[in-house]
């Protein structure tokens, strides 16, 4: 088959049409997809910059989920803190009210209340973790926040124990509760009750003296001729934290004293006890990390006190920590954004501007198909010569 023929003025709008055509392809697809780069055919640059400007974005935002989780840690352990420095104050109350008594049982009752507010304060440490992290919780439990990709910016927050109160990082030892000693007993030979004299017993004489230490402070009971039973039943109830009871037929019998005591008897007016009216003399020292001595609890105050700055100390770490942590969730965040915003402009269409081009662009064509019509009249004058 020949060519066909055409005129120049055909050709040159078909070749507009066709282009219009194209163009007005291309302005439909940005509109229909938003996009002004969809593939790197459309502008190899702004695609692949924009795509690792995304890719990035993409990445930092699945760090700032493990930042949030960091934070949420971080606040665990702080409310953990708070709560723990509450108990630490109800502690430091309960000696305080112990050191306001010298009542035995009182202190003893303070030291169970003590001893169970240290229990709250290990229960509290061990239950201040969030999703299996537990920044009081000590070895295992350090806390690692990744701030980029190749997590080159990091913070590394150590863990403490405050799990352990004998061995960790919070000291706060347990208080061994006052259990009550041995007793002691005084025989008096001879007396029948409170009102009789001691000077009428064979065992004592006029200017006898007995002699009582309680942890170190002496008080010395002296006999005189008038001196009864209940005076010196009264003397020992003044000077030990013990129950103290005369019977006629065993005498003044110590119960179960809480405080170390002994008992020294001087024969200064000739009678004949020589100490020997004296059975089972020393009840069992109070142990160690009691309330039962004013310097025990002092003790124990202090090392409160201690604990207390420990945790201020701690919660102020805590705290720095967590700062940190959300002025870098707050600078991903934004840092995303800036992110995404450089893509789209790399790649996003305008839609006004691309709606104003197909408006355009379809005026174009309608233009151009008229054109091309009125050059194809042209062409058929020339058969209106021969008809």
């Amino acid at each position: 088959m020949a060519d066909i023929t055409l005129t120049a003025a055909v050709r040159s709008n078909l070749s507009t049409l066709q282009s219009t055509s194209k163009l007005i392809s291309a302005t439909q697809e940005r509109l229909s997809t938003g996009m002004k780069v969809n593939s790197a055919l459309d502008n190899p640059n702004s695609f692949f910059t924009a795509s690792s400007l995304n890719n990035r974005a993409s990445d930092l935002s699945n760090l700032q989920d493990d930042i949030g989780q960091g934070v949420s840690t971080l606040e665990a352990a702080d409310k953990g803190i708070t709560a723990i420095s509450e108990l630490v104050d109800a502690a430091k109350a309960k000696a305080n009210q112990a050191l306001q008594t010298d009542d035995a049982s009182e202190r003893a009752t303070y030291e169970k209340q003590y001893n169970e507010l240290r229990t709250q304060i290990t229960d509290l440490a061990k239950d201040s973790g969030y999703k299996g992290k537990n920044l009081l919780g000590g070895t295992g439990n350090d806390l690692e926040v990744k701030f980029n990709e190749d997590g080159t910016s990091k913070l590394d927050i150590s863990a403490v124990d405050y799990t352990d109160l004998e061995n960790g990082d919070l000291k706060i030892g347990a208080l061994t509760v006052s259990e009550k000693g041995s007793s002691a007993s005084l025989t008096l030979t001879g007396a029948t009750n409170g009102s009789t004299t001691l000077e009428s017993l064979s065992q004592f004489e006029d200017t006898d003296t007995l002699q009582i230490d309680v942890d170190g402070k002496t008080s010395t009971f002296t006999i005189g001729s008038d001196t009864t039973v209940d005076d010196l039943t009264n003397f020992l109830k003044d000077n030990l934290a013990a129950d103290v009871t005369y019977d006629g037929s065993t005498g003044i019998s110590i119960e179960e004293g809480y405080e170390n005591f002994s008992f020294t008897y001087t024969n200064n007016g000739g009678g004949g006890a020589d100490g020997a009216g004296v059975a089972d003399q020393s009840v069992a020292d109070a142990t160690a990390g009691t309330f039962q001595k004013d310097s025990d609890i002092e003790a124990s105050l202090d090392e409160l006190n201690k604990a207390a700055s420990t945790l201020r100390a701690q919660a102020s770490t805590f705290g720095t920590n967590l700062s940190v942590v959300e002025n870098r969730q707050d600078f991903t965040t934004d840092l995303i954004k800036t992110l995404e915003t450089g893509a789209g402009k790399l790649t996003l269409a305008d839609m006004n501007k691309e709606g104003a081009n197909l408006s355009a662009l379809q005026t174009q064509q309608q233009l151009a198909t008229s054109t091309l019509s009125l050059a194809a009249q042209s062409s058929q004058s020339v058969l209106q010569l021969i008809r």
